[in-house]
């Protein structure tokens, strides 16, 4: 009973580092998210362009699409030959694919809905009496959804931001057509425990995989206890 706690803690330094470097992943990503998907769910929510719906429906698609599908699109856009992919070597230096920085972009564009779509009905379940009142009080728009609707959604807004973080650690088919499995660089825990597989490395796949599904089942609790305090 005790061996498989005793081989987790016994994971070789790659599993530890690919670890690492997925939850450093999980994090930048999530950030990113917050930055962004808040104001687009914000937009969607008070547009009534006859333009949404498509930007909806762009910003949904992950959900939908193959993992290897976007992957393959978006490693035809980081490359050298094509923008942005040719504008980021012209800027930079290097190439976009197979770079950590290639992760994380690929990685807020594939997690995206997973937090738009939250942020989404957490803002929509504040009552409009109160962000009228605030707007008549004289705030700003802005002033109003950083100080009155963005608080009263927190708890939604929490379970967005933790169900993109969640998502970004099961990430493969993404991660692997646009980072491929450079160790300390693009090699995240889902290729090391493949690679650990291929390898017919059991025992060791076994313990790496304990370690992802715990970590895994408490984000999923917390975002289950942070919804339940939304509806609430």
């Amino acid at each position: 009973m005790l061996s498989p706690i005793i081989s987790t803690w016994l994971l070789s330094a790659p599993l530890w580092e690919s670890l690492w470097l997925t939850l450093k992943l999980a994090g930048i990503t999530t950030i990113i998210l917050g930055l962004v998907g808040l104001p687009l769910a914000r937009w969607l929510n008070a547009t009534q362009t006859r333009f949404a719906p498509v930007v909806e429906a762009l910003v949904t698609l992950p959900i939908v699409l193959p993992p290897t599908v976007i992957g393959f699109y978006l490693l035809v856009a980081f490359s050298p030959q094509h923008p942005p992919g040719s504008w980021w070597v012209a800027v930079t230096g290097g190439p976009l694919s197979f770079t950590f920085t290639g992760l994380v972009i690929a990685s807020v564009i594939y997690s995206l809905p997973f937090a738009v779509q939250p942020f989404q009905a957490a803002l929509r379940a504040v009552p409009t009496e109160l962000i009228d009142a605030s707007r008549a009080s004289g705030a700003t728009v802005w002033r109003t959804f950083w100080r009155v609707h963005l608080p009263l959604a927190r708890s939604g807004v929490g379970a967005g931001l933790t169900l993109g973080f969640a998502h970004t650690l099961g990430e493969f088919g993404v991660v692997l057509m646009i980072g491929g499995s450079l160790p300390g660089e693009t090699k995240v825990a889902s290729i090391a425990l493949y690679d650990e597989v291929q390898k017919l490395n059991y025992a060791s796949a076994h313990a790496f995989a304990g370690v992802l599904l715990v970590i895994s089942f408490v984000l999923l609790v917390a975002v289950a206890v942070l919804q339940r305090r939304s509806r609430a």
